[in-house]
């Protein structure tokens, strides 16, 4: 093994990487920069809808990982559709080969309260966060090959530490995958798979104002508040063969911050 890329030879498969700024991106790199070929996804319909104009974001992800080496392949699809995680999973087979990292980020969110939330909401958000998660997760257990070193890491939001008004939908299906993860990793691990699944906390994506921001800063003791790549660094490290006693934890890496 390459102790500078102890990743070399393995591909990693995340989901949702629109954005140059977003969580997706930078695991890309993360995972990238230790050795991995990435295959990513992105809907830029839907990133439109919550961020605005998105022009060549994914194309230029998949440049700049090529630049660091490794191969990269991307696709465009709608998770929420019927058969897109087992399109999905075939279509990283066909451009790279049988993937060993599942890195399920992709997420959809929307502002849904007590007066707001309809049949059809609470639809849209099962759809991406809980059904696209857990079958692209055992299609791909199913699928792998290998003695050791499959993971599969869940993307989640810390939502049974504390209540997350205006986000009833989104709170009840990412509790969903924290849920899923103990059970799934006893699920898998005869196949050498972990399972584990990341909290990383209030994140700066772009998403927040500068009010949210001057608000939230006094609850992080170090000082600053989650950039994508605090996220990036401990997917990376999940995925490494150092981690490969860690399975079915939920890890809230959140730089302490303070819910009171």
């Amino acid at each position: 093994m390459n102790k500078n890329k102890p990743l070399s030879g393995r591909i990693a498969v995340v989901t949702g990487a629109t954005r140059q700024i977003g969580i997706g991106a930078a695991i890309c790199r993360a995972l990238a920069e230790a050795g991995a070929d990435i295959f990513f996804t992105y809907w830029t319909a839907y990133d439109r809808r919550t961020h605005g104009e998105i022009d060549d974001e994914p194309l230029r992800l998949q440049e700049e990982i090529a630049q660091m080496g490794v191969r990269c392949a991307a696709w465009e699809g709608d998770l929420s559709a019927p058969g897109a995680a087992a399109q999905l999973l075939a279509e990283v087979n066909r451009s790279l080969g049988q993937p060993a990292i599942l890195v399920n980020n992709a997420a959809y969110s929307t502002i849904t309260t007590r007066d707001s939330l309809t049949e059809e909401e609470l639809d849209a958000h099962y759809f991406i966060n809980v059904r696209a998660c857990m079958m692209l997760s055992v299609l791909f257990a199913r699928e792998y090959r290998g003695q050791r070193g499959g993971r599969i890491i869940n993307i989640t939001s810390g939502q049974n530490l504390g209540p997350m008004p205006g986000e009833l939908a989104y709170v009840a299906t990412k509790g969903a995958i924290a849920a899923l993860t103990p059970t799934l990793a006893a699920e898998v691990a005869d196949k050498g798979i972990t399972v584990n699944c990341i909290n990383p906390g209030p994140t700066d994506t772009g998403w927040m104002t500068a009010e949210l921001k001057e608000r939230l800063l006094p609850k992080f003791p170090f000082g600053r508040i989650g950039l994508p790549t605090d996220a990036a660094r401990l997917v990376r490290f999940l995925a490494s063969d150092e981690a490969e006693w860690i399975t079915g934890q939920v890890i809230h890496s959140e730089g302490g911050f303070l819910r009171i």
